[in-house]
């Protein structure tokens, strides 16, 4: 493959044709039927080999016709940047290559080596999805742009495979392949969103469908093909794939989320039944079934299954697992998922993660993808916040931790600089990191965290720092940090470099923007979207100056350069987002400063205030500017507009000085496309808000109206500008000689790199050498670019790593400055504003103390002149008035203000205990209404209908309280919670005593033991571990052989089960029933009576409040109804119906109302001495109230009928006129009779009606009330039989507590003996061991046919005569003393005596024996009495511990025995009670319908010996009958199935029988042949070898050890003399070669000094060189010569090496400069001496 690393083309891969010259598939459905069937032959022609060429797709670099600058000018070298937060930008494919997008390119990134391969974009437009073949083999790029191609590369060749076309207008959302790899589907994002199916090997459209949103996945299902999920914004859709005769067909089934909230689903997993699991944005997963949700699945309690946004992404192993953006992978239960049904929509299912997997802290985790290696559970995961993680999902102990492959900042880049001595490069982003990069080494130093995000970012010149290491980083919080990049002294710079932190300020309250340092390093200045701009002096630390304030956002800062300073000195340019850029001066250092405040309102300044020309613009003669629809549009805004008011300009991007007062700037917006020339006014006098100031020249920005410039640097010759695009594009131009700008803007070298949707390139810079280009954008991406190609640049390059500062003397002593950690924390100014306030404040309090204290000397004065007044006669006396006027006026006045200020406090007092009178009111109302009885009678009817007397204190509730006091002794206490049981369990344990353990016996030392006698045990030990692992194979096999009479246990629990529910009854344990139980079913039933019979209250008082408004309107009708009398006659007049009151009974509250006379009767006594009378009543006092009624009645009537007499008097007087009107009159009064006497009728029936039919309902509910009573009255005879059974039943179950307790604590000693039995067995063992090795060794000591061997043998295996002495104080012979003999020992045999009765004398050595064997003998012998002695006793206390084991368990059984006994009394407690409450008589009422025990067709008297039965229950005894039968025939058939079952088990045990007969006569023939004779095999394995032949083996083993060592140290002797030949020779070839480059560079450089020499007076662009001068070819004539004799000595040195004989001579000690590279540019050597660059 060809690199891949070269610029891009302009000419889209989608603008050619394919290979065969078809055309592309997107046309075919508008082709004619000839030209379809052609297009579909020919693509049945695609070879499965056809590929294409890469390097007629890959996009290129775009140069301006005419430009004079190579294609290749930049060469990209590394990718440090990953655009993490893109949706699944990671894929697999292999076990060490990993792919994923960066911008414009496919980066593959080797794990393992950490290095990369790039693929650029064929159309340049950027890379919108890409997917992984499930073979691996081939991988798709899906791109974005115009009409974007999806191109199927092969891997590992990477050769373009398949190109498809048309799939969608503008970019790519996502792509998939199906389950075999035979389908690609791909998703379209805005406008289109079209979904296509695409059979890619043949390049061809199988399907499309257009969807309405964004489509963030497309999944297919790998259980079934014609299964397809897309999942998006706020959406889900379900796809099936169907055949048909014209091709295939995409069905959508749009899923609905029901009563769950819609959600954004990133990710769907497709399951094995249909079923479809997707994740959320508050972190539950749904399980969709069909188009419907099926179930929310959370944790319990309601938790969420992930905090944050959840996704499924495997099921494996039966576990779903997921992941989501807190970090953590988790695996659930399928089986329990697959299996939940629910009755409708919108249930939850809670379930517990069964495993948990928290990858890192500050993880977020977007997607993931298997490693190639079959079997492995091995995944890579993509971190949102900025990496790739290796994780181990085995959830098993041995699983390695997650491991991170690659970090780099996530989200976009605020801030990028260089170091200016070397090649490192340094960003800032707002995931709160600052990081350095090496570009040589193309790794990461070295990176800080901190509490902000990072939003600007500066490299200090040398001149502030010498060694280059300082960093000025900006954050969010408003702080500026000064880091120190410095190398750890006395370690490699490579591993511990580290960022010191070396001072902390915060000058701002927002964001820092902007940092720049002054050329010469004595001030920097810190820009903010606070719109300040604060100034420091540098030195060892940063002392604040002052700052200013700016008319908006500081955009960037940039100081006035060197060439300036003559004329204006140095400036500083501020450049604000909102169009203004301000000059001001440099501030004096020495200047006094304001002790208030930093503000430096003084410092001179001048400001520019952008106003937009783009609208009155006029274009040179020749061009034309391609305008978008938008832009189209909002220019015919603007001129419809022009005249009215200016428009507001776009925002500023960036900008640059071009002379003293000048400068140009790229605005944003509407004013994209140009660069503004401008410069500051003379006049100043307008605010810098309100300036209005207009560029004086521009300059044309070709393609750029919607991709304004966003940054812009110069190299370090000025021979090029480059510019960073909006679109994330790289431009060159191209710069004359002295320019300090492009004459103008229409030829470019342009290269896209980030992504082109939202990579903004924000930061672009150059290396201090010119050598590298860098770049950063929003997208996260950053980007290294070498101006020569890499293999030149290794070449001339004699660094493989950038250089580290290396840190100061007395930074070893240095601590870290102390850092700014809050983010509330106050900036200098605030600071030093409330330093101010407080030392105002306590001046003021001291101010406020003295006066304080004069006030307190003219109180006392003002006290002594009133007591010399009073001491005056009266005469000459003052009264108060005179004494002081002015102040009495002033103290009626604060009286009079005091008064009124009372009583506005008292107010609330008085509204409060107003209110408290009317809560008073209201409580004594419902009190009586509680009390009381409210009967409502009908007007006409008659009916009555009565509240139900409903108690404010019921009788349940005391019942209640007794029920929980009176709770059973079991009960006194509550039930523990398992922790606290655990403690008491503990505690039990401590209490219990356990038997001594005594300490393992230890043995005597054995003496000289010889290596033999250790290799005779460990050989005996092997042996003896084989035979034991074969016998406990033996036993586990016997002990899984089933017996003759075996049974399925299985089989035998349904049996007994069978035997015990024979027929349709099924025997049901019965339930423990309490008396609490029933107290409290009897309150809850009291508790519904009361809310029926309060809700029947309500419904009543409603109905009496009803009546009382009825009777009140009825009355002021009837007042209406005597007015309209007045002008009828007697005749004429219509009595009303009779006006209803309200009796007593219905309105009982009336008892606590009082009239005026009430309260007069009431206070009288109260105010003649309160002679207890202040609760009586006067008794007349309703009949006063009645008499007072009565009395205005008779008025009334009264005042009627006089009125009426008179009219009569009247009517005689009418004249004929008066007469008519007064008829018409009569006639109105008439109809308004009849409507009122109509209104007041239909009222009085219409409650009359209301009341019939409550008192209807209340009879209804008085049936229901009666049957509640008669269930209460059984639910009373069935607590009391109850209550009669809890007292047995208490004192049983604490007798069955204390079994328990004594049981437990029984089991817990048993399982302390056990261990002590063990314990004593592993002893035991081991003296038998020790034993059979001491007789071993014995054996060795005594040869076969020795002539003691009997003698040696009675002795050593003579019993044991010694017996136990006792230690007596003061005894100095106890040793020797025979009086303190005790009694034998009872393991040890009191005869003393050989076995033949002859006795042996073991204190003489017989005669020819050898002394030190005979030692030996008597020293095994006393040996062995000790190994005895200890097994006798170890033994006993084995058997001690047996018997009180066996004690234990049989007061275990017998407890147990106890146990049961009492459990069958308990269950026969609760069977007497079963018994006695059935015999409680119910009460159940019925209709006659539903009476079916009939006697001669009628129902008889007595229905003692009818069966109530629930229909219900009669229907399920049918269906019963059903069930029977097929379970009957299913039973028959398992019955069948066990019977071939054990037909073939007989059968292949009678096969097994004769097989192992055979196998044991073949064992025994083996035998014989063999041995002779049949052997017991493990007394044959356990019988040791020959001891010669044992000791020459040992003797030939430490022979072949050390032959070995000796045959190593040879080989590493050879080895070195290799290596010493290898270096030779290699250093002598390395000289040969560089003779040859010498002499190549020499050629090389004499050529280029006369072609430069003829061509000195043409000015071209030459790419990495530098016009030189005639001081710059001298310097060069001098190198050139230099080198010569460099070469001639190399040689000479040559010569000498190759002969001989020769004498090698030192190396010359004059250091020549080295070599520049072929190609690399040139060091300049104006105004410095000529000298290398190894430093």
């Amino acid at each position: 493959m060809s690199d891949p690393n070269a610029g891009g083309t302009s000419e889209t891969a989608s603008q050619k044709s394919t290979k065969d010259g078809s055309l592309p598939t997107g046309s075919s459905p508008q082709l004619p039927e000839m030209q379809q069937e052609a297009e579909e032959e020919a693509k049945q022609q695609l070879s499965a080999h056809m590929s294409y060429k890469y390097e007629e797709l890959r996009s290129r670099a775009s140069v301006s016709p005419g430009l004079d600058i190579p294609e290749d000018l930049l060469h990209l070298s590394h990718s440090f940047g990953f655009d993490s937060r893109r949706r699944a930008n990671l894929g697999v494919l292999d076990d060490s290559t990993l792919i994923f997008i960066a911008g414009n390119l496919m980066v593959l990134l080797d794990v393992h080596a950490q290095e990369q391969r790039f693929l650029r974009s064929s159309g340049g437009g950027g890379i919108g999805a890409i997917a992984v073949h499930p073979s691996r083999e081939f991988f798709a790029v899906a791109e974005k742009g115009t009409s974007p191609d999806i191109i199927v590369y092969e891997y590992p060749s990477l050769r373009p495979g398949r190109i498809l076309r048309g799939g969608t207008r503008h970019r790519y959302s996502c792509v998939s392949f199906n389950h075999d790899g035979s389908l690609l589907a791909s998703v379209g994002g805005e406008p289109d969103f079209l979904l296509t199916l695409w059979d890619w090997r043949r390049e061809e459209v199988q399907s499309f469908q257009a969807t309405s949103q964004e489509v963030h996945r497309v999944s297919f299902s790998h259980y079934d093909q014609e299964l397809l999920t897309t999942a998006g914004c706020r959406h889900i859709n379900f796809w099936k794939l169907s055949t048909t005769f014209t091709g295939f067909k995409l069905e959508k089934l749009a899923g609905h989320f029901g009563n769950s909230v819609a959600s954004d689903i990133e990710g769907v997993l497709e399951l094995p039944d249909g079923e479809v699991v997707s994740g959320t944005e508050w972190g539950n997963l749904l399980l969709w079934d069909g188009n419907s949700i099926k179930a929310e699945i959370c944790c319990k309690d309601g938790r969420s299954c992930h905090s944050g946004t959840a996704q499924p992404f495997a099921l494996e192993g039966g576990k779903l697992l997921t992941f989501g953006s807190d970090g953590a992978v988790r695996s659930w239960d399928f089986e329990r998922i697959s299996s939940f049904t629910c009755d409708g929509g919108g249930s939850r299912l809670e379930v517990e993660p069964i495993n948990e997997l928290v990858v890192g802290r500050h993880v977020c985790l977007s997607s993931v993808v298997k490693s190639s290696l079959p079997g492995s559970s091995v995944w890579f995961a993509q971190d949102s916040n900025g990496g790739i993680w290796n994780l181990d999902l085995s959830f098993s102990p041995s699983a390695a931790d997650p491991r991170r492959l690659l970090s780099c900042p996530s989200g976009p880049i605020k801030g990028l600089d260089v170091s200016k001595t070397s090649h490192l490069m340094a960003t800032t982003a707002l995931d709160c990191s600052v990081r350095v990069f090496d570009l040589l080494a193309k790794r990461e130093v070295t990176s800080s965290c901190f509490n902000q995000g990072g939003t600007a970012l500066s490299w200090a010149p040398l001149t502030v720092n010498q060694k280059g290491g300082l960093l000025v980083t900006g954050f969010e919080d408003g702080v500026v940090r000064l880091l120190e990049l410095r190398a750890d002294s006395g370690v490699s710079a490579e591993e511990h470099t580290r960022l010191h932190l070396k001072q902390a300020l915060k000058p701002h309250s927002a964001a820092v923007t902007a940092v720049a340092f002054q050329p010469d390093g004595h001030i920097l200045a810190t820009g903010s979207e606070d719109q300040t701009v604060f100034f420091f002096t540098v030195g060892e630390a940063c002392h604040p100056l002052g700052f200013i304030h700016v008319p908006g956002p500081v955009q960037a800062l940039e100081w006035s350069p060197d060439s300036h300073l003559p004329q204006n000195g140095r400036r500083l340019l501020i450049l604000c987002r909102s169009g203004h850029a301000l000059e001001v001066e440099s501030p004096d250092l020495e200047a006094e400063r304001s002790p208030q405040s930093f503000h430096l309102p003084e410092l001179p300044r001048r400001c520019f205030g952008f106003s937009s020309i783009t609208s009155r613009m006029k274009r040179p003669a020749g061009t034309s500017r391609p305008q978008t629809e938008r832009m189209k549009i909002r220019r015919e805004e603007v001129e419809k507009q022009e005249g009215e008011k200016p428009q507001p300009p776009g925002p500023l991007l960036c900008g640059f000085y071009s002379e003293p007062g000048q400068f140009w700037l790229s605005m944003g917006g509407f004013d994209s496309g140009y660069l503004y020339h401008c410069k500051f006014s003379e006049d100043q006098s307008e605010e810098p808000c309100r300036r209005q100031d207009e560029p004086f020249d521009f300059l044309l920005v070709s393609g750029a109206d919607d991709d304004p410039i966003c940054s812009m640097t110069f190299s370090s010759s000025r021979q090029l500008l480059l510019c960073g695009m909006h679109s994330g594009t790289i431009r060159v131009y191209p710069l004359r000689p002295g320019d300090l700008a492009p004459a103008d803007m229409q030829a470019y070298w342009a290269l896209s790199v980030h992504d082109n949707h939202y990579g903004h390139l924000r930061h672009i810079r150059c290396s201090f050498d010119d050598l590298f280009v860098l770049t950063a954008g929003d997208d996260g991406n950053i980007f290294s670019f070498s101006r020569v190609p890499p293999e030149e640049s290794q070449r001339g390059l004699q660094r493989q790593r950038a250089r580290i500062p290396s840190p100061r003397a007395y930074q070893e002593t240095e601590s870290s400055a102390v850092d700014i950690q809050d983010p509330e924390a106050f900036s200098l100014e605030a600071a030093k504003q409330k330093q101010d306030q407080d030392l105002l404040r306590r001046k003021a309090d001291q101010k406020a103390a003295q006066t304080r204290i004069q006030l307190a000397e003219l109180r006392e004065k003002f006290k002594l002149v009133l007591a010399e007044n009073q001491h005056l006669p009266e005469r000459v006396r003052l009264t108060p008035e005179e004494l002081n006027p002015l102040l009495y006026e002033k103290a009626k006045r604060m009286t009079a203000e005091r008064v009124m200020k009372v009583r506005q406090q008292m107010a609330k007092e008085q509204e409060r205990c107003s209110m408290a009178l009317r809560k008073l009111q209201e409580w004594s109302k419902s009190s009586s209404e509680a009390l009381s009885v409210i009967t409502v009678v009908g007007v006409r009817s008659g009916i009555r209908v009565s509240t139900y007397h409903v108690s404010a204190n019921t009788e349940h509730r005391p019942h209640r309280r007794a029920s929980a006091t009176e709770a059973p002794p079991d009960s006194e206490e509550p039930e523990a919670d398992p922790a606290d049981s655990a403690a008491t369990q503990e505690a039990a344990e401590k209490q219990v005593p356990r038997p001594p353990v005594p300490p393992p016996p230890r043995v005597r030392g054995r003496g000289q033991d010889t290596v033999r006698l250790r290799k005779v045990a460990e050989r005996a030990e092997r042996v003896r571990a084989t035979m034991e692992r074969r016998r406990q194979e033996w036993a586990r096999l016997y002990a899984e052989k089933p017996q003759e009479d075996f049974e399925d246990p299985l089989d035998v629990l349904e049996i007994q089960e069978a035997k015990k529910n024979i027929g349709d009854v099924i025997v049901v344990k019965p339930p423990t029933m309490c008396a609490e139980g029933k107290k409290e079913e009897w309150n809850a039933w009291e508790e519904k009576i009361i809310q029926q019979k309060s809700e029947m209250n309500r419904r009543i008082t409603n109905l009496r409040d009803a009546k009382i408004r009825l009777v009140s309107w009825l009355s002021a009708q009837a007042k209406r109804l005597q007015k309209i009398h007045h002008g009828l006659g007697t005749d004429l007049r219509r009595s009303p119906p009779p006006l209803p009151s309200m009796s007593p009974e219905e309105m009982p509250e009336r008892k606590l109302q009082c009239s005026s006379a009430t309260l007069d009767g009431y206070r009288a006594p109260t105010r003649q001495g309160r002679a207890g009378t202040e609760q009586e009543v006067p008794p007349g006092a309703d009949s006063s109230l009645k008499a007072e009624e009565k009395d205005k009645q008779e008025r009334n009537e009264r005042t009627l009928s006089l009125s009426a007499s008179s009219e009569l008097r009247e009517e005689e007087q009418l004249t004929p006129l008066e007469k008519e009107l007064q008829q018409e009159e009569e006639i109105r009064r008439l109809h308004q009779q009849d409507t009122l006497l109509q209104q007041m009728e239909s009222s009085i029936s219409r409650f009359d009606s209301e009341l019939l039919l409550l008192r209807q309902q209340k009879v209804r509910l008085d049936i229901h009330l009666k049957q509640a009573d008669l269930h209460l009255l059984t639910l009373f005879q069935e607590t009391v039989i109850l209550g009669s059974f809890e007292e047995r039943e208490a004192s049983l179950q604490e007798k069955l507590n204390r079994i328990v307790e004594e049981r437990r604590s029984i089991e817990f000693q048993l399982q302390g003996y056990s261990e002590q039995l063990k314990q004593r067995r592993r002893v035991i063992e081991e003296l038998q061991e020790d034993e059979e090795a001491l007789a071993a060794d014995f054996q060795a000591s005594v040869a076969e046919n020795h002539h003691y061997e009997d003698l040696l043998t009675k002795i050593f295996k003579k019993k044991a005569a010694r017996k136990k002495k006792e230690k007596r104080a003061g005894s100095p012979s106890e040793e020797d003393s025979d009086d303190s003999l005790e009694d034998w020992d009872g393991c040890i045999d009191s005869d003393m005596e050989e076995e033949d009765g002859s006795s042996v004398d073991d204190k003489v050595c017989p005669t020819g024996c050898d002394p030190d064997l005979f030692r030996k003998i008597l020293q095994l012998r006393e040996r062995r009495w000790d190994l005895e002695e200890m097994l006798v006793e170890a033994g006993k206390s084995a058997d001690a511990l047996k018997k009180e084991s066996d004690g234990l368990i049989t007061k275990g059984k017998v407890l147990k025995s106890s146990q049961q006994r009492i459990e069958e009394e308990v269950e026969l407690i609760n069977k007497d009670k079963l018994q006695k409450m059935k015999q409680v008589e119910v009460v159940v009422p019925f209709r006659l319908h539903q009476i079916q025990f009939l006697s001669n067709g009628s129902v008889p008297s007595d229905l003692s010996e009818a069966l109530v039965l629930d229909k219900s229950e009669m229907d399920r005894l049918r269906r019963r009958v059903q069930q029977l039968q097929v379970e009957k025939e299913a039973e028959e058939g398992r019955l069948l199935q066990a019977q071939r079952q054990r037909s073939r088990l007989i059968r292949e045990n009678k096969e097994m029988t004769v097989r192992l007969q055979e196998l044991e006569k073949q064992c025994n023939e083996l035998m014989m042949l063999k041995y002779g004779r049949l052997l017991d095999v493990e007394a044959l394995l356990s019988m040791s070898g020959q001891k010669k032949l044992d000791k020459l083996k040992e003797e030939k083993l430490l022979l072949e050890a050390e032959h070995a060592k000796e045959l190593k140290r040879w080989k590493a002797k050879v080895e070195e003399a290799r290596h010493a030949l290898w270096d030779a020779t290699e250093q002598n070839t390395g000289v040969l070669r560089s003779t040859v480059h010498l002499t190549d560079q020499k050629k090389e450089l004499r050529s280029k000094l006369s072609s430069r020499q003829k061509n000195m007076d043409k000015l071209q662009f030459q790419d990495h060189r530098r016009l030189e001068d005639r001081e710059d070819i001298r310097k060069l004539q001098e190198l050139v010569q230099a080198q010569e004799q460099q070469a001639q000595a190399l040689l000479r040195r040559i010569h000498l090496l190759s002969s001989k004989e020769g004498c090698v001579l030192p190396p010359e000690t004059t250091r020549l400069p080295p070599l520049a590279p072929a190609h690399g540019p040139l060091p300049s050597t104006r105004g410095r001496p000529l000298r290398g660059h190894d430093d």
